[in-house]
């Protein structure tokens, strides 16, 4: 959050009761622990050969964490393998700056299709996901579960509106509605209302079912960019 004042004062941080426990509960949380870990043996050297490339793009940080809102407006640290630049920030000013198109593209969606800070590498992972298997560790901390609503900045959530209470009753996901039904090839008023779905009708074998559709998602890189 910006601020204490802030956190305590907007109307989505208040409109779920304090320690209120995730949706899935114990049952959720179980099968979180369990495939993340089992993920994290699995894919270990393919940590190792991504931290590697990485490493020898520009030679700086492998990892790259960015404040996110979660269950109960509670911030954490989000990880991804670095993809960007190491001066992303000033490159994305410069960028929008200089145009226009880009600039409502990126007011609306928080994203761009053709992003000046991405790497050659990380252009790569991104297209196969594969900048967010450190997430896994989010997971294993209980900051993110492996299904659920993307996570999202505090300025995101507040083009929630309302839906924003849905979205603070879960942990963000690894993977959820979104990424199985075209990612960013969809309007953010559609990613919310999957948001708001998922969670008004969450279980545990929609859970499963989105895990397996995310398989072909990821393979056939349907909206990623």
């Amino acid at each position: 959050m910006k601020s204490a004042t802030r956190s305590a004062s907007t109307p989505y941080f208040t409109s779920i009761a304090a320690g209120t426990q995730p949706v899935g509960g114990i049952s959720k949380r179980s099968l979180d622990i369990l495939i993340a870990c089992m993920a994290l043996v699995l894919f270990s050297p393919l940590f190792l050969l991504i931290a590697a490339l990485v490493k020898l793009t520009d030679g700086g940080s492998v990892f790259y964490g960015h404040r996110r809102v979660g269950h109960n407006g509670q911030h954490f640290h989000c990880l991804k393998f670095r993809t960007m630049v190491q001066n992303g920030d000033k490159v994305l000013q410069d960028y929008l700056r200089n145009n226009p198109e880009a600039y409502e593209e990126w007011r609306t969606t928080r994203k761009l299709q053709n992003d000046p800070r991405v790497t050659v590498v990380g252009s790569v992972l991104r297209k196969l996901s594969l900048d967010e298997l450190p997430q896994l560790f989010n997971i294993v901390r209980g900051e993110m579960s492996i299904v659920g609503p993307r996570p999202v900045v505090e300025d995101e959530l507040e083009m929630y509106e309302a839906a924003a209470h849905y979205y603070l009753q879960t942990r963000p996901g690894l993977t959820g509605l979104w990424q199985v039904s075209g990612r960013n090839d969809v309007s953010y008023a559609t990613r919310v209302a999957m948001d708001t779905q998922y969670v008004k009708n969450w279980s545990l074998v929609k859970d499963v079912m989105i895990m397996i559709k995310t398989v072909p998602a990821v393979c056939l890189s349907r909206g990623s960019y």
